[in-house]
Protein backbone atom coordinates (compact mmCIF):
# COMPACT_ATOMS: atom_id res chain seq x y z
CA UNK A 1 0.00 0.00 0.00
CA UNK A 2 1.30 3.48 -0.59
CA UNK A 3 0.26 6.53 0.82
CA UNK A 4 1.45 9.83 -0.61
CA UNK A 5 1.98 13.01 1.30
CA UNK A 6 3.62 16.22 -0.01
CA UNK A 7 7.01 17.69 1.34
CA UNK A 8 8.39 21.30 0.85
CA UNK A 9 11.63 22.07 1.23
CA UNK A 10 13.25 24.80 2.76
CA UNK A 11 14.48 26.33 -0.41
CA UNK A 12 11.19 26.27 -1.71
CA UNK A 13 11.22 23.97 -4.17
CA UNK A 14 7.90 22.56 -5.57
CA UNK A 15 6.12 19.84 -3.68
CA UNK A 16 7.38 16.31 -3.96
CA UNK A 17 5.03 13.21 -3.50
CA UNK A 18 6.57 10.77 -0.95
CA UNK A 19 5.87 7.38 -0.68
CA UNK A 20 4.97 5.63 2.68
CA UNK A 21 5.15 1.78 2.15
CA UNK A 22 3.88 -0.42 4.97
CA UNK A 23 4.91 -4.27 5.04
CA UNK A 24 1.93 -6.59 4.40
CA UNK A 25 2.29 -8.13 7.31
CA UNK A 26 0.83 -4.25 8.64
CA UNK A 27 -1.60 -3.83 5.92
CA UNK A 28 -3.66 -6.89 5.12
CA UNK A 29 -4.86 -7.57 8.97
CA UNK A 30 -5.69 -3.63 8.25
CA UNK A 31 -7.42 -4.38 5.15
CA UNK A 32 -9.17 -7.13 6.27
CA UNK A 33 -10.33 -5.24 9.59
CA UNK A 34 -11.69 -2.80 7.38
CA UNK A 35 -13.32 -5.45 5.17
CA UNK A 36 -14.97 -6.99 7.93
CA UNK A 37 -16.56 -3.97 8.69
CA UNK A 38 -18.31 -3.98 5.38
CA UNK A 39 -15.93 -1.66 3.94
CA UNK A 40 -14.33 -1.69 0.72
CA UNK A 41 -10.89 -0.96 0.17
CA UNK A 42 -8.26 0.39 -1.65
CA UNK A 43 -4.54 -0.19 -2.07
CA UNK A 44 -1.51 -0.06 -4.49
CA UNK A 45 -0.62 -3.49 -6.03
CA UNK A 46 2.98 -4.86 -4.91
CA UNK A 47 4.92 -7.72 -6.86
CA UNK A 48 4.73 -8.63 -10.41
CA UNK A 49 2.89 -11.89 -10.23
CA UNK A 50 -0.61 -10.83 -12.14
CA UNK A 51 1.05 -8.77 -14.82
CA UNK A 52 -0.15 -8.35 -17.89
CA UNK A 53 -3.17 -6.65 -15.82
CA UNK A 54 -2.01 -5.31 -13.09
CA UNK A 55 1.52 -3.93 -12.82
CA UNK A 56 4.11 -3.47 -9.57
CA UNK A 57 2.98 -0.01 -7.49
CA UNK A 58 1.47 1.51 -10.51
CA UNK A 59 -2.16 -0.09 -10.14
CA UNK A 60 -4.83 -0.34 -7.56
CA UNK A 61 -7.56 -2.51 -6.34
CA UNK A 62 -10.55 -2.28 -4.89
CA UNK A 63 -11.65 -5.36 -2.44
CA UNK A 64 -14.90 -6.24 -0.90
CA UNK A 65 -16.28 -9.00 1.76
CA UNK A 66 -17.09 -11.81 -0.33
CA UNK A 67 -20.96 -12.02 -0.40
CA UNK A 68 -21.51 -15.19 -2.77
CA UNK A 69 -19.12 -18.52 -3.18
CA UNK A 70 -16.34 -17.39 -4.64
CA UNK A 71 -15.79 -19.28 -8.32
CA UNK A 72 -13.49 -20.10 -10.66
CA UNK A 73 -11.66 -16.82 -12.61
CA UNK A 74 -12.31 -14.69 -9.16
CA UNK A 75 -9.59 -12.40 -8.35
CA UNK A 76 -9.21 -12.78 -4.61
CA UNK A 77 -6.48 -11.62 -1.50
CA UNK A 78 -6.19 -15.21 0.07
CA UNK A 79 -3.49 -16.02 3.20
CA UNK A 80 -2.07 -19.02 1.73
CA UNK A 81 0.25 -19.25 4.82
CA UNK A 82 0.47 -17.94 7.90
CA UNK A 83 1.19 -14.05 7.26
CA UNK A 84 2.06 -14.94 3.40
CA UNK A 85 -0.66 -13.02 1.25
CA UNK A 86 -1.11 -13.12 -2.13
CA UNK A 87 -4.03 -11.54 -4.63
CA UNK A 88 -4.23 -14.34 -7.22
CA UNK A 89 -6.96 -15.05 -9.49
CA UNK A 90 -8.81 -18.79 -8.49
CA UNK A 91 -7.95 -21.45 -11.51
CA UNK A 92 -10.09 -24.34 -9.58
CA UNK A 93 -12.12 -24.76 -6.74
CA UNK A 94 -13.17 -28.56 -5.41
CA UNK A 95 -15.76 -27.74 -2.13
CA UNK A 96 -13.64 -25.57 0.08
CA UNK A 97 -10.35 -25.67 -1.17
CA UNK A 98 -9.31 -23.67 -3.94
CA UNK A 99 -5.98 -23.18 -6.43
CA UNK A 100 -4.91 -19.57 -7.05
CA UNK A 101 -2.45 -18.74 -9.72
CA UNK A 102 -1.40 -14.91 -10.43
CA UNK A 103 -1.68 -13.60 -14.02
CA UNK A 104 1.41 -13.17 -14.42
CA UNK A 105 2.97 -16.37 -13.03
CA UNK A 106 3.92 -18.96 -16.01
CA UNK A 107 4.25 -22.17 -13.31
CA UNK A 108 3.26 -22.70 -9.81
CA UNK A 109 0.23 -22.58 -7.48
CA UNK A 110 -0.88 -21.76 -4.63
CA UNK A 111 -3.41 -23.42 -2.70
CA UNK A 112 -6.08 -21.85 0.44
CA UNK A 113 -9.29 -22.77 2.11
CA UNK A 114 -12.38 -20.57 0.89
CA UNK A 115 -12.56 -19.27 4.96
CA UNK A 116 -8.66 -17.83 4.03
CA UNK A 117 -10.26 -15.66 1.65
CA UNK A 118 -9.80 -12.24 3.00
CA UNK A 119 -11.57 -9.94 -0.03
CA UNK A 120 -12.28 -10.21 -3.56
CA UNK A 121 -11.92 -7.71 -6.37
CA UNK A 122 -14.77 -5.94 -7.99
CA UNK A 123 -12.55 -3.75 -9.71
CA UNK A 124 -9.09 -2.02 -10.85
CA UNK A 125 -7.45 1.39 -11.31
CA UNK A 126 -5.11 0.93 -14.07
CA UNK A 127 -2.48 3.20 -15.42
CA UNK A 128 -3.49 6.48 -13.41
CA UNK A 129 -7.26 6.33 -14.34
CA UNK A 130 -9.41 7.60 -12.42
CA UNK A 131 -12.49 5.24 -13.49
CA UNK A 132 -12.16 1.86 -12.23
CA UNK A 133 -12.40 -1.10 -14.61
CA UNK A 134 -15.36 -3.16 -13.00
CA UNK A 135 -15.11 -6.78 -12.70
CA UNK A 136 -18.59 -7.24 -14.12
CA UNK A 137 -17.72 -5.23 -16.92
CA UNK A 138 -17.56 -6.40 -20.39
CA UNK A 139 -13.94 -5.06 -20.55
CA UNK A 140 -12.79 -7.36 -17.36
CA UNK A 141 -14.98 -10.58 -18.30
CA UNK A 142 -13.39 -10.68 -21.93
CA UNK A 143 -9.80 -10.02 -20.62
CA UNK A 144 -10.21 -12.97 -17.94
CA UNK A 145 -11.50 -15.03 -20.77
CA UNK A 146 -9.12 -14.63 -23.33
CA UNK A 147 -6.48 -14.46 -20.85
CA UNK A 148 -7.50 -17.89 -19.41
CA UNK A 149 -8.22 -19.54 -22.63
CA UNK A 150 -4.70 -18.13 -23.29
CA UNK A 151 -2.70 -20.09 -20.52
CA UNK A 152 -0.84 -22.83 -22.73
CA UNK A 153 0.37 -19.64 -24.60
CA UNK A 154 1.58 -17.47 -21.56
CA UNK A 155 5.40 -18.05 -21.29
CA UNK A 156 5.88 -16.80 -24.62
CA UNK A 157 3.21 -13.99 -23.95
CA UNK A 158 4.78 -12.97 -21.08
CA UNK A 159 8.39 -13.23 -21.92
CA UNK A 160 7.57 -10.63 -25.41
CA UNK A 161 6.09 -8.45 -22.91
CA UNK A 162 9.00 -8.18 -20.44
CA UNK A 163 11.66 -7.64 -23.40
CA UNK A 164 9.93 -6.09 -25.80
CA UNK A 165 6.61 -4.45 -24.77
CA UNK A 166 7.77 -2.60 -21.77
CA UNK A 167 11.42 -1.42 -23.21
CA UNK A 168 9.41 0.28 -25.65
CA UNK A 169 6.55 1.72 -24.10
Amino acid sequence: MSVSSKNRSDAGESMKPQVLEIPNEVMIPAIKAFIDEGRTTTFTVRGYSMRLFLEHERDKVILQHVQEPVKKGDVVLAEIAPKRYVLHRIVRCEGGNLTLRGDGNVCGVEHCKESDVIGIAIGFYRKGRTKPDMVSGLKWRMYSAIWLALTPFRRYILAFYRRIWLRIF
